[in-house]
């Protein structure tokens, strides 16, 4: 028996490679599938499943092109309604791979055909829980992302919390959690960094675990402080539902080198968003006009799908010269399908061709501190989540979280230059990328954001405690 955790750390995405005696089963893979099958091969075991633990709504599974190539059975649970060939297992079925058995445990909750799968060994013991949302590391999923249903969060959490009663925690304690997400995730609050665990530790740690927990205050903590989904998250589980464009399509028509007249041409006639990729510190040294930056060495694609509304949005790609692929494929892992383009030769062939550049002034904090000094009312916004700025922040920052920077463009001076800052720098320039786009022309980005400024004289409030702020 051989079990392969696949961690992708942009998504904070846990897939899993399960084998035994020749036969293979792959639960929640990625969009690429080309890995699975060359792991399989390579191996001489046959995919003889696809386990799906839950209509994903943070990525787009691969398991429609994956059971294509390889002739797998996609499986789900009880409650699930696809418009592609799948099988829905039952409550407690049992399905057999190689000399080990998978038994099928449906968990509600986080949304009604989350399922759980639990791996039997060679000797009928049971060994590792595959939790999908259902049971994270430190925490359980957010009841509020059902697609389609007519239940409210709290009866959800109702739901999550019988079954993690009555399927999980009867679970000998030496059983191993490996769950679909990690810390970074917004499929959860509190995620720990760690990626698998032993059942028996969670029942200790885990906050929803408690044993003298009543349904009513299980209820209360799952819900609490929780904040407003990124608004891809209902079309990527409608992608997962009812299929998607098979990924080298995406990839042939994403990967067109265009050189920089026809980059040009292409953004004038389509409309055409123009996504800048590359690390902040050069965007801001020279960049395309009304280019978007969201730098693809940060939390890359979650960002790509809180900002862009549309995923049939047409995107046009200026990155680093190498990594068009790379860039296009995590679009498309979160349903951003319709690149149709990257300017070839990057940046530099741009400034060669001699077409028009723009900059954003990007200071260092203790160049801030001195303006600061200076003059204490010149305008500053931190674009960090209310939770950071509320626990400490420069004493006269306006707070426009990046998330929902767009219903804050009406409130912000135009006139003079605009202070901007995150945590270290990454969300910060994202946020002067969109307002200069929005024609505001002296935005101002401080490099290493709070972190930075914190270590000069900016006046500053008093630190409190994230965990005791009230909601």
């Amino acid at each position: 028996m051989k079990i392969e955790q696949i961690y992708t750390g942009c998504l904070a995405q846990g897939a899993y490679y399960l084998e035994s005696n020749g036969e293979a089963a792959i639960i929640d893979p990625l969009r690429e599938v080309k890995p699975y099958l060359e792991k399989a091969a390579s191996r001489g075991a046959t995919i003889k499943y696809v386990l799906e633990t839950h209509f994903h709504a943070d990525f787009v599974s691969g398991h429609v092109d994956l059971a294509k190539a390889s002739g797998a059975q996609i499986v789900f649970g009880p409650n699930a309604h696809t418009q592609y060939a799948a099988y829905n297992a039952q409550d407690g079925e049992e399905l057999t791979l190689g000399d080990v058995t998978i038994k099928v445990l449906h968990t509600p909750g986080h949304t009604l055909e989350s399922t759980t799968y639990l791996l039997r060994d060679e000797a009928g013991k049971d060994y590792a829980l595959f939790t999908g949302d259902t049971l994270f590391i430190g925490d359980v999923g957010r009841p509020d992302l059902a697609a389609k249903s007519e239940l409210t969060q709290e009866q959800l959490a109702g739901l999550l919390y019988d079954s993690l009663r009555t399927k999980i925690m009867p679970l000998a304690d030496d059983v191993l959690v490996y769950p679909a997400h990690g810390a970074g995730s917004a499929c959860g609050k509190n995620m720990s960094k760690e990626t698998f665990d032993t059942l028996g530790h969670q029942k200790q740690t885990n906050y929803a675990l408690r044993a003298d927990m009543t349904r009513e205050e299980f209820v209360q903590e799952v819900t609490d402080g929780l904040t407003p989904p990124p608004g891809y998250f209902p079309l990527n589980v409608q992608m997962n539902r009812e299929g998607y464009h098979n990924i080298q399509e995406v990839l042939a028509k994403g990967l067109q080198a265009l050189p920089p007249q026809a980059f040009e041409a292409a953004a004038n006639e389509t409309g055409a968003l123009v996504l800048d990729t590359r690390k902040p510190e050069v965007f801001a040294r020279g960049f395309i006009p009304n280019a978007i930056n969201i730098g693809i060495d940060g939390s890359f694609a979650p960002w790509v799908g809180t900002l862009l509304p549309d995923i049939k949005q047409q995107i046009l790609l200026v990155t680093d010269p190498g990594r068009e692929e790379e860039v296009v494929t995590r679009l498309a892992r979160v349903g951003y399908d319709y690149t149709i383009g990257y300017l070839q030769g990057g940046f530099a062939a741009w400034q060669a061709a001699g077409r028009e550049v723009d900059t954003i002034e990007s200071i260092t904090p203790a160049e801030f501190a001195q303006r600061y000094g200076q003059d204490p009312s010149l305008p500053v916004v931190d674009v960090r989540k209310p939770t950071e700025y509320q626990a400490e922040r420069v004493a006269t920052a306006t707070n426009a979280p990046l998330d929902n920077l767009n219903h804050h463009v009406a409130e912000l001076p135009r006139q003079g230059k605009l202070y901007l800052h995150c945590a270290g720098g990454y969300r910060s320039m994202i946020a002067a990328s969109i307002l200069k786009a929005r024609g505001f022309d002296q935005v101002v980005n401080v490099e290493q954001g709070f972190k930075g400024i914190a270590e000069t004289q900016v006046p500053r409030t008093a630190f409190v405690c994230p965990s005791t702020l009230s909601e």
